[in-house]
């Protein structure tokens, strides 16, 4: 097949081409490189050994984004572009609803110009409502905190309307919970240009000397060890899901929402301790006060995907904690930097 992919040199973007070209398909980039480079089709080209079509564009562009369509025929599109962070939302909302929800409508107009009627679309797991009973299932209830997550669920919406609208359309909503790691080449991981909105990138910064001090926010949770606690996935796993979507989306009409999960909730001092046992490094951090807005729990219910995409993740937390340190060290030899790696007592308070 012949896949357009919307943020396709981002971070999930890059894992999920490097799956659909592993997998045989053709794979045609679209991104602005707002949060990401240039450099990473070199890199998913060198890792897999094969061709990447790409084109700096952003999906807001329709006459630009109508130019690769009518060139290309395409079988099905994964979106994953458009802005993530949940602070930068909160203070910039007409920017989020335009690039995300008005980037998306014009993106499948062009798809229904062009006969596309598959889409693989990158939705998250804040969309559920922060009191939803963990593990969360696709059924919860959906109410977002955040003009991110609204977005989102905006689109979702969209989807669902679009769906019922045109019966020949197939829309999969994949649900992402905390994607971390990195490739298990070593070659490509994280790399945030902008802020990161991740636990993992900050944890890192730390432990490399880039950032003093990891902050915990919150000791005082009803949880294993009072920490908040999430849902981390491998970012290979999630994007060996998409093309589990991919042939989902190609034999069924519709819209479904799939979460992509481990299915376990991990504290984030569990993280912490795991991160610092398989790498043989202390992290140093500092409990502070909780976040508001924050909530103790939220772990995924897989078993939806599991039965209708025929797909699990298999990478452990150890894992996760190894391919990213990994990616880290690489990254810092690459930016000629001495990682300044300390070896504190593991808590200041």
């Amino acid at each position: 097949m012949k896949v357009l992919v919307t943020g396709g040199a981002g971070y999930i973007g890059s894992m999920v081409c490097i799956e659909l070209l592993n997998e045989g398909h053709d794979v045609f980039i679209v991104d602005n490189f707002s949060n990401s480079e240039m450099g990473t089709i070199t890199k998913i080209m060198g890792i897999t050994g094969k061709m990447v079509q790409y084109a700096n564009v952003d999906i807001t562009d329709r006459t630009a984004l109508e130019v690769i369509f009518r060139s290309y025929q395409f079988d099905s599109v994964i979106h994953l572009a458009g802005k993530k962070s949940v602070s930068e939302s909160i203070e910039n909302p007409l920017q989020y609803y335009y690039d995300n929800l008005i980037g998306t409508v014009m993106l499948v107009q062009l798809m229904q110009q062009y006969d596309v009627q598959s889409i693989i679309f990158s939705s998250s797991a804040t969309v559920y409502h922060p009191a939803s009973i963990c593990p969360i299932q696709e059924t919860a209830t959906l109410k977002s905190s955040s003009p991110y997550g609204r977005t989102k669920l905006a689109i979702e919406n969209f989807f669902r309307e679009l769906t019922a609208a045109h019966s020949n359309f197939s829309v999969v909503l994949l649900r992402y919970f905390n994607p971390i790691g990195a490739h298990s080449s070593g070659e490509m991981g994280e790399k945030p240009l902008e802020v990161p909105n991740n636990l993992l990138p900050y944890l890192m910064d730390a432990v490399s000397g880039k950032r003093p001090i990891l902050e915990v926010f919150g000791n005082d949770y009803d949880t294993v060890d009072g920490s908040g606690v999430r849902d981390f996935i491998h970012v290979e796993d999630l994007a060996k899901g998409h093309i589990k979507a991919l042939y989902y989306s190609m034999q069924n009409t519709g819209c479904e929402a799939f979460n992509l999960g481990s299915g376990t909730g991990y504290s984030v001092l569990q993280l912490i301790d795991t991160f610092a046992k398989v790498n043989e490094i202390d992290v140093p951090y500092h409990i502070g006060l909780r976040r508001e807005g924050d909530i103790p729990v939220s772990f995924a219910d897989i078993s939806k995907a599991q039965r209708f995409l025929g797909w699990r993740p298999n990478k452990t937390l150890e894992e996760m904690c190894i391919d990213a340190w990994r990616w880290q060290l690489k990254l810092l030899k690459e930016q000629h930097v001495e990682a300044q790696i300390v070896f504190p007592s593991k808590k200041t308070v």
